[in-house]
Order: structure tokens, then sequence, then C-alpha cells
């Protein structure tokens, strides 16, 4: 059941991030995340009476961390998304989102099999093929700082993912509203200090909602997964919503790939799925 869970929330992530992306290219990433945070906040308020759980404060202060690591790791995914490659951009997250539940479980004790080892270092692999636009010749002029922001995401999401696992099944949804509190008001803050805009449009504001109501959905999936099942394999198989992301933007955007970047892609896919495999 947990298997089947976090490859539910991978699905509607990838949904929510790609309503998320598009709504970013016309009304800015700051507007688009604190909309879609704040409709998000309102759908789990509605849901606590029937799924509150029995939180612990440990339960809903790493929830409210959870929800700091997902909000900036959100605002920073918006942007990247909106000035770049969606199919790019997508799949370089999801390989650090994968990587982060791994390499800290590492670090907690946990042992891993030969083929996640080999899945980590394929990881590593991929975000140089999906970062390589112009083929494999462009790898020499890739720069660091452009691929910046998509990593820093990946990382954060994939905190995100840990510190959800801490949490216990007990607690319910608790945590989950812990964390989009946090996080609306952190973009809050944000917002204010900065003096972004945060006026949506109105034939933006269907997907700015649809992404926060994906999101939160995609949270609870998981979160009931993680709570039930192994981090290692969790969190491996919510980070694979790169997919969805990128048959959407094939879809819907006309995106195209180089064989490098599709060569790229499919080593992130089987990099997830070895990282998966019980040890």
């Amino acid at each position: 059941m947990a298997v089947l869970l976090a490859l539910a929330s991978a699905l509607t992530w990838g949904a929510s991030d790609f309503g998320g992306g598009v709504a970013s290219r016309r009304a800015g990433a700051q507007a688009v995340v604190t909309g879609s945070q704040a409709a998000g906040l309102a759908a789990l308020l509605v849901l606590l009476p029937w799924f509150g759980g029995a939180p612990t404060w440990p339960d809903l202060a790493l929830g409210a961390a959870a929800g700091i690591c997902g909000g900036v790791g959100l605002v920073i995914f918006y942007r990247a998304m909106a000035g770049g490659v969606m199919s790019v951009v997508a799949p370089t997250t999801g390989v650090l989102a994968a990587a982060v539940p791994v390499l800290t479980g590492l670090a907690l004790g946990e042992r891993i099999g030969v083929a996640a080892a080999v899945g980590i270092v394929l990881a590593l692999m991929a975000v140089l093929l999906v970062a390589a636009e112009g083929g494999l010749a462009s790898l020499r002029t890739v720069r660091p700082a452009s691929m910046a922001p998509a990593l820093v995401a990946g990382i954060l999401f994939g905190l995100f993912f840990v510190l959800l696992h801490r949490t216990h099944p007990a607690a319910g949804l608790s945590p989950l509203v812990a964390a989009r509190v946090a996080s609306v008001l952190l973009v809050g803050a944000a917002t204010a200090v900065g003096r972004h805009g945060v006026r949506v449009p109105r034939g933006v504001l269907p997907a700015v909602l649809l992404a926060g109501i994906g999101d939160v959905t995609a949270n609870a999936l998981y979160l009931v997964a993680t709570q039930h099942g192994p981090l290692a394999i969790t969190g491996v198989l919510a980070s694979l919503y790169p997919a969805s992301t990128v048959v959407l933007a094939q879809l819907v955007l006309r995106e195209r790939l180089v064989r490098t970047q599709a060569a790229g892609l499919a080593a992130a896919t089987a990099a997830v799925v070895l990282i998966a495999l019980p040890a």
C-alpha cells in the first residue's frame, strides 16, 4: 500500500508542478506560490476535523520544518520552471529529491544494497545529461550557476521528504497543517519584505488553485505512505514526479528533448528504480 500511495503522490505532484510552472510564466513565481500555498492550507483546514489525528509537539515541529523547506524549494523551483525548460528542471530536482532520503538513511546507519549504490552514481550522471540542451558537446559549456536553482530545490524537496517521514502515523494530517502554515507565513513574509506583487490574473487563477490543491493532495498521499513504509522506498518513489511534468510539457508546450537529454531522463528513471529496490 505504501508503494502505491507514494506513486500516486508522484503523479499528483508532477501535474501540480506543471500547472504551477505554467502559471508562473504569466503571474510570477512569488504570486503563484503564495496563492497555491493558501489554497492548499484552506483545503487542509476543511479536512482537519476528520483526519487531524493526535499529533505531538515534535510532530508539529517536524511538519513546520518540512513546510519551510518545501515553501522555499517551491519558490526556487517555480522560478526555475518559469525561466527554463521544464523537461530539464523537473528531472534535475527529482534526482536530488530522490538521493537526499537515501543519503540521510546512510548517515543514520541504514544500509543499502549494490543496486541502490549504482543508482546514486547513475543519478549524478543523469543530472549532467539532462543539463546538456545542446547535446554532449554542450556539457563543456554548462555553467554550474545555471543549474544551481534546480539543484537547491531538489535538496530542499528531499529534506521535506525526510522531515515528514519522522512524524508518527497517529498524527494524521496535522503535520501537513503545520507545514502549510509555516510555508504560508514564510512566503508571505518574503513577499512583504521584497515588495513582490501577489496579484494573480483572473485567467491564471484556476491553474494556481489546482496547483495548490494538487500539491496538498500529493503531500497527504506521501505523508500516509511514508508513515507506513521505509523512507528509502517512499521518498524515492515520490520523487518520480518529474515524469508526469515532462509528459505534460511534451504534450501541452511541445517541448522537445535532444538525444542526450532523453538519455538523461532514462538514466534518472533507472536510477530511481535502482534506489528503490530492496537491499
